[in-house]
């Protein structure tokens, strides 16, 4: 504890480790008052592409808590910054939210239903029959097919509900692509992360909630490495997998001194 409690940047997933839907977890706030109070870097880093930066700032201030919007980091902003740098000024059909809509516009890339280069899924209510149909005919005529994030699954108040990687199976199994997923584990979004803190892997620690994106990022990336028990993975879970974190905690409330 002592080691994590050193580190100078905290990159913190969200879903399952500061909240359940709109419920706040035990130790989330004081967690977030001990980083100020010991001046800590830190990133909230998740893979759910539905929500701007400002929207998140807002959810966690409905619950009692105060962090600016550039403390978080979302994967529709590394889908949009990915995008941006290998192919500036392509167009895309997308099935996702305002986060990463916003996020794509936000970057130059341009909405098309006709002949877009990309065809990018995240997670969104708009998902449907019709939407599927098209994903799949536009990735048969030559579109490149892009997913925000690889959960298959994420934690609300009444369980867990189909994530991004999931609503992609389908297009995935008629047209015979693998899509590029972009979000954790991704390096890519790892690095960025670590440049917004402006810290070296060596100094930073990943906390999440799940073995085979938050875990396997932080390992692959070089951080230090704590999975908390409040989210989807349980203790029995974690002997699924060949690899560890290094702590395992119930929840960030135990973090502070």
């Amino acid at each position: 504890m002592e080691i994590l409690r050193e580190k100078k940047g905290f990159i913190i997933d969200m879903d399952g480790v500061i909240y359940h839907g709109n419920k706040l977890l035990p130790g989330a706030k004081e967690f977030v008052e001990w980083l100020r109070k010991r001046e800590k870097t830190f990133l909230f880093m998740t893979n759910s592409s539905s929500s701007t930066p400002q929207e998140l700032q807002q959810k966690l201030k409905r619950m009692g808590m105060d962090v600016g919007a550039e403390h978080f980091y979302t994967s529709a902003l590394a889908t949009a910054k990915f995008l941006s740098g290998q192919n500036p000024g392509c167009s895309a059909y997308v099935i996702g939210e305002a986060g990463l809509l916003n996020a794509l516009h936000d970057a130059g890339i341009t909405m098309n239903k006709i002949n877009p280069d990309y065809v990018i899924v995240g997670e969104g209510s708009n998902y449907n029959y019709d939407t599927i149909t098209q994903a799949v005919r536009l990735v048969v005529k030559g579109a490149k097919l892009i997913g925000t994030n690889t959960d298959l699954t994420g934690p609300d108040e009444g369980g867990i509900v189909p994530a991004c990687r999931a609503l992609l199976a389908p297009i995935e199994a008629a047209t015979g692509k693998t899509a590029y997923y972009v979000g954790k584990p991704n390096p890519l979004m790892m690095r960025t992360g670590l440049k917004i803190l402006g810290i070296h892997s060596a100094e930073a620690v990943i906390i999440g909630d799940r073995m085979d994106t938050d875990i396997i990022a932080g390992i692959e990336s070089g951080l230090d490495t704590v999975l908390v028990l409040s989210g989807v993975t349980t203790l029995e879970g974690i002997e699924q997998y060949p690899y560890r974190p290094r702590l395992v905690l119930s929840g960030v409330g135990e973090i502070p001194e």
